[in-house]
């Protein structure tokens, strides 16, 4: 069994990012894995900016799982890396950007305080609307686990 797997990683490695996980909670639709301490973010170009390393306690929610998981049992999390820099895009670089434009736009016609609720307030609807489309995000945004033997 073991084989399979160093087999499967090997098509993988350098396009994906792999995280130690623990299931934590199993619903009908989908699995919460709680990400171990050990997180490899060595290698990612965007661990500055993704917080995943900052903290023990990150959980991902993985939906429609199709193998037969245990609460407790050891998996692999495992995204692909452009998977991974497009999250980071519209979680943080996107807003920036609008945050940036809506700020130095708004600073030619209106006085700085006003300019910069209006950036601020900008990022109300934006969220609102990654919120609106939460499934296509995650759709797009598919992540795989791996039981692991330990």
């Amino acid at each position: 069994m073991e084989e399979d797997k160093t087999a499967y990683f090997s098509i993988f490695d350098d396009t994906c990012v792999k995280h130690d996980g623990v299931v934590s909670k199993i619903s009908n639709q989908s699995i919460t894995v709680a990400l171990t301490g050990s997180v490899h973010c060595e290698a990612c170009n965007a661990k500055a900016v993704c917080g995943a390393s900052e903290s023990n306690s990150k959980e991902i929610e993985v939906e429609d799982v199709s193998q037969a998981l245990r609460l407790n049992e050891s998996v692999e999390v495992i995204l692909k890396k452009n998977v991974g820099l497009k999250a980071v895009f519209w979680a943080y670089v996107f807003p920036f950007i609008l945050l940036m434009t809506t700020l130095l736009v708004s600073s030619l016609y209106y006085k700085e305080w006003v300019a910069g609720l209006l950036a601020f307030a900008i990022l109300v609807p934006y969220y609102g609307m990654l919120y609106v489309l939460r499934s296509t995000f995650k759709k797009e945004f598919q992540i795989s686990l791996i039981k692991t033997h330990q």
